[in-house]
């Protein structure tokens, strides 16, 4: 039953609001697209393979090319640097050329793994060839570093000797952290499915957000049980009306 509570505010009786939730009908073959999408756009081909077979839920893009997908971003995961670049470029080579900020960051990690290896005259080549072109390219960071290019494409030698210093300096960087690594993957994800005409985030977690705004909206006008963990979507276990917050 509903109520009127002292804040002038309507109040939601905890068992009134699961009668209410439960006359709401949400179709199985709608639960499963979501699953489905979650899953292929988060790049799961295995378990996307399963699902499609326990649930007879098609996914919206071939599956195929999710798993081609996944390949990519467990390189990214295990660090193999040179694989990601090699399959990236099997995959669609404007990939790299229209996400220079991708590019730009597997090749200056490229470049300290050949520097943590002690391969110093290959990083040498490959800051020339692969990352000097990237950066001229860039307009922020050619902003910050336009006269040092300027001056090095006058003088070979001064180049040689900035790389040389650039390479030095990099030294100090370490390879890329667990955190930083899943914060590529997701970069380099997004990435592909852009290329591939497909959203690039999974419609759940859009779908939580929505939750979280309408409760927002509804709980200035209403006290109500609300759903204060996302992960189980558990109401408060009283009768009494509930007035949480996030």
């Amino acid at each position: 039953m509903d109520a009127a509570g002292p804040s002038s505010k309507r109040v939601i009786m905890c068992r009134a609001w699961e009668r209410r939730l439960e006359d709401v009908r949400i179709r199985d073959a709608d639960v499963n697209k979501l699953v489905m999408n979650y899953l292929v756009t988060e790049g799961y081909a295995e378990a996307a393979e399963k699902f499609q077979i326990e649930s007879g839920t098609e996914p919206d893009i071939d599956l195929a090319t999710v798993f081609e997908r996944r390949a990519v971003l467990r390189a990214v995961e295990s660090c193999y640097l040179k694989e990601t670049i090699e399959k990236l470029n099997r995959l669609d080579p404007m990939i790299l050329v229209m996400n220079r900020q991708i590019d730009f960051r597997l090749q200056h990690q490229r470049m300290i793994e050949m520097i943590h290896a002690g391969e110093m005259e290959m990083a040498l080549l490959h800051a020339i060839n692969e990352i000097l072109p990237g950066i001229e390219n860039n307009v922020i960071l050619f902003s910050i570093s336009s006269c040092l290019f300027c001056l090095a494409l006058e003088n070979y030698v001064f180049l040689i000797d900035f790389l040389k210093e650039f390479i030095r300096t990099t030294t100090l960087f370490p390879l890329l952290g667990p955190s930083q690594r899943l914060k590529l993957v997701s970069q380099v994800n997004a990435a592909i499915l852009t290329s591939q005409n497909h959203e690039k985030e999974p419609k759940l977690p859009t779908l939580l957000k929505m939750l979280i705004c309408i409760q927002n909206e509804l709980d200035e006008n209403a006290a109500f049980p609300l759903v204060c963990d996302l992960m189980t979507t558990e109401l408060p276990d009283t009768a009494c009306p509930y007035h949480l917050s996030f």
